[in-house]
C-alpha cells in the first residue's frame, strides 16, 4: 500500500498533561454529591490529554468521532446574541471561536498524524473510529488512516451531503463532508436494526405493484432499510432548536447515527476535537459513556450547558496545568443567600451559574445550575441550596456571555449539619 510522506514525518512521544480534576456537574442535582462519575470533559491539548489517558484508557474506547479542524485556513467566529435575524450576518453579534490556519500542509498533516497515531492506541479490539472532514484534506487522512490502522479495517466513506447557499461561481457548489470509518480488526460493533430508516415512497409503490420488482427477492417494507453510505442531514444553521452559536456545530442526528451503528449502551464513546459538545450529548442520551476534549473554554462550556440542559448523567471537567479554568474577575454579579435560596440579586444577568453548596476549596462539585434559554427568556434567579453543613463556604460560578468564568464565595452555613 502506498504511505504518504512529508517533510519531518516521524511519530514523536508525546508528553501527558497534568490532568486537573477541576468540578463534577451533576444536572439538576441528580446524583449529587455521591454518584460516581463516568462521563469526563477536558479542557486542554487533545495531544497531551491523549497521553495522559493512555495509562488507563488504552484499548478501552469503543468508538472515537473525530472532527477536526479542516485545513481551510480560516478563522472562526462564535455567534453570541440571541434572537438575532439568521438572514443577516453583518447584525449578529460574536466572539472568538476557533483557529483553523497553518503555515503549510505538512504541517498539517503532521498534525492530524500525531493525533490519529494516539486515538488508535486508545480504541478498543472490535472498536470504530469516525473521521469528519471535507475535500480540503479527507485524500491524505485515508493514506494516515491506512497506515496507522491498516487498509484492510476501511468500512465505509460517508457522504454527509446537505444544502445551504454557496460563494463559488466557478465550479459546482461544494456541499458536502467526508467521513472516513475504519474498525479496530474484523470482530467490530454494527447495529443495523439501530439505524433504518424507511424506504422511499417511489419503493414502496414499486414492490405493491410488482413483486418481481427485486428480481426476486422481497425486502422487508415495514422493517425498513440500513441507509447508504450517502446521508442528507441539515446543516445545525437551519435547525435553529439545536443551534448554539458554535461554529461548525454538527447535527445530533448525524452523531446519532454514528453513535447507535457503533456502539452499545455502556460503551465508552470518545470525541477528542468536541466542540460544541454534540457527541457527549449524543452518547449521554443513548446511554453511553464519554470522553471528551477541546482547547478552548468556550467549546467546553457550550457542552456543559448542552448536557445540564438535557439533564445527563453527571459528568467531570478537568483542565491541565496549562488551562486552569477557574477565572477568578472582579465580580459582575451579586448572590444572596436566604432561606436555602441562593438568588441572582445584580441587574446584569450571566449566561450561566451553578452553586456548590458543600464548597471544599478545591474541586467544585455542582448541586444545581441556571442556564439562559437558548432563544429567548431570562435566565433563572433563583437556585435551591440542596444540603448545606456548618463551616461549609456555599460557591458560585457564573459564566458571561462573552464566555469568562467568575467565582464567588457566599457567607458560611450556619445551619447544623
Amino acid at each position: 500500500m502506498p504511505i504518504l510522506q512529508w517533510s519531518g514525518k516521524t511519530l514523536i512521544p508525546p508528553q501527558p498533561a497534568r490532568l486537573i480534576l477541576d468540578s463534577v456537574i451533576h444536572p439538576n442535582g441528580a446524583g449529587w454529591p455521591d454518584n460516581p462519575v463516568k462521563n469526563h470533559l477536558y479542557l486542554g491539548d487533545n495531544l497531551a490529554i491523549m497521553a495522559a489517558l493512555l495509562p488507563e484508557y488504552e484499548g478501552r474506547i469503543n468508538l472515537i468521532y473525530a472532527d477536526p479542524p479542516f485545513f481551510t485556513n480560516r478563522h472562526f467566529s462564535a455567534r453570541i446574541g440571541r434572537g438575532e435575524d439568521s438572514r443577516k450576518p453583518r447584525e449578529w453579534q460574536l466572539a472568538r471561536g476557533y483557529a483553523d490556519h497553518w503555515d503549510n500542509l505538512d504541517e498539517y498533516i503532521d498534525f492530524l498524524y500525531q493525533r490519529l497515531a494516539l486515538m488508535s492506541r486508545l480504541l478498543a479490539p472490535g472498536g470504530s473510529l469516525y473521521l469528519h472532514l471535507d475535500w480540503h484534506a479527507d485524500a491524505y487522512a485515508r493514506l494516515l488512516l491506512d497506515e496507522l490502522i491498516g487498509a484492510e479495517n476501511f468500512l465505509n466513506e460517508i457522504i454527509w451531503t446537505y444544502h445551504g447557499p454557496s460563494p463559488i461561481r466557478s465550479a459546482f457548489n461544494r456541499k458536502h463532508d467526508t467521513i472516513l470509518a475504519y474498525t479496530k480488526g474484523p470482530h467490530y460493533t454494527f447495529n443495523a436494526d439501530a439505524v433504518r430508516i424507511p424506504y422511499n415512497e417511489s419503493t414502496l409503490k414499486t414492490f405493491a405493484a410488482s413483486k418481481k420488482a427485486g428480481f426476486g427477492k422481497t425486502p422487508d417494507l415495514e422493517r425498513g432499510k440500513v441507509p447508504e453510505d450517502w446521508w442528507y442531514f441539515p446543516v445545525v444553521a437551519r435547525l435553529h432548536n439545536e443551534r448554539t452559536g458554535y461554529p461548525t456545530q454538527k447535527p445530533e442526528a448525524l452523531l446519532e447515527r454514528i453513535i447507535l451503528a457503533s456502539s452499545n449502551p455502556g460503551d465508552l464513546v470518545a470525541d477528542f476535537f468536541c466542540g460544541s459538545g454534540t457527541t457527549p450529548l449524543a452518547a449521554a442520551r443513548h446511554g453511553r459513556h464519554f470522553l471528551a476534549v477541546d482547547a478552548t473554554f468556550r467549546a467546553i462550556h457550550t457542552a456543559r450547558e448542552r448536557l445540564v440542559r438535557a439533564v445527563s448523567p453527571a459528568f467531570a471537567i478537568h483542565s491541565t496545568s496549562e488551562t486552569a479554568l477557574t477565572d477568578q474577575k472582579d465580580p459582575i454579579y451579586a448572590f444572596q443567600l436566604s432561606n436555602n435560596q441562593v438568588n441572582l440579586t445584580s441587574a446584569q444577568t450571566p449566561a450561566y451559574w451553578e452553586i456548590d453548596p458543600l464548597w471544599d476549596g478545591r474541586i467544585f462539585h455542582s448541586a444545581s445550575q441556571a442556564v439562559l434559554p437558548l432563544r429567548f427568556g431570562e435566565i433563572t434567579r433563583q437556585l435551591s441550596v440542596p444540603q448545606q453543613k456548618t463551616g461549609h463556604k456555599i460557591c458560585v460560578r457564573a459564566v458571561t456571555n462573552e464566555s469568562e468564568q467568575i467565582q464567588i464565595e457566599l457567607m458560611p452555613a450556619d445551619l447544623p449539619a
